[in-house]
């Protein structure tokens, strides 16, 4: 299945001059949710896992399904101030802005296996706080899946060392 013609163009959304990739379509179609979800499934089912840390909000849409079907624990990365107990705690910069992301301290065991699991990456910022987080918390990341990578922007580079991989690639 072609995933890219389920993925919408925005043009300047949420800023002027900014593309944005909308994964709205591919998750109004069950074919093409489940293709990917499988297709993720596919490439780290062989992956030592313990868990599967879903970044807000969009890596929820893809983490859930996806740590439901391999029996693993899902832990949450959200914005500052939306996880209600202890917390670790990481700034980064976005591609029109900065953020900050928050995971429970015991979210994921000191020495889990951890999947990283996102919608998209751009500049890579999101993804290396979350690797961050996780590493704060005496975990290890084994890997990072994402359903679509925006190579131009280079966000491989701030995620060296980490075996990244991409359903969909522009």
């Amino acid at each position: 299945m072609d995933l890219k013609a389920y993925i919408r163009d925005i043009p300047d959304f949420p800023e002027p001059g900014i593309l944005f990739r909308d994964i709205t379509p591919l998750l109004q179609s069950p074919a093409a949710f489940r293709y990917a979800v499988d297709q993720l499934k596919e490439h780290v089912q062989s992956m030592p896992i313990d868990a599967i840390v879903a970044v807000e909000s969009r890596g929820f849409l893809f983490g859930a399904p996806l740590a439901y079907q391999l029996g693993k624990a899902l832990v949450p990365v959200r914005k500052r101030g939306k996880l209600p107990s202890k917390t670790f705690a990481t700034d980064y910069s976005l591609e029109y802005g900065s953020n900050s992301m928050e995971i429970h301290a015991d979210g994921v065991a000191s020495g889990a296996r951890v999947l990283l699991m996102d919608d998209l990456l751009a500049t890579g910022g999101t993804l290396a706080a979350t690797a961050r987080l996780v590493e704060m918390s005496g975990a290890r990341v084994t890997g990072i899946g994402l359903v679509i990578e925006l190579l131009a922007l280079k966000g491989r580079e701030k995620l060296k060392g980490y075996n990244v991989f991409s359903l969909i690639q522009y």
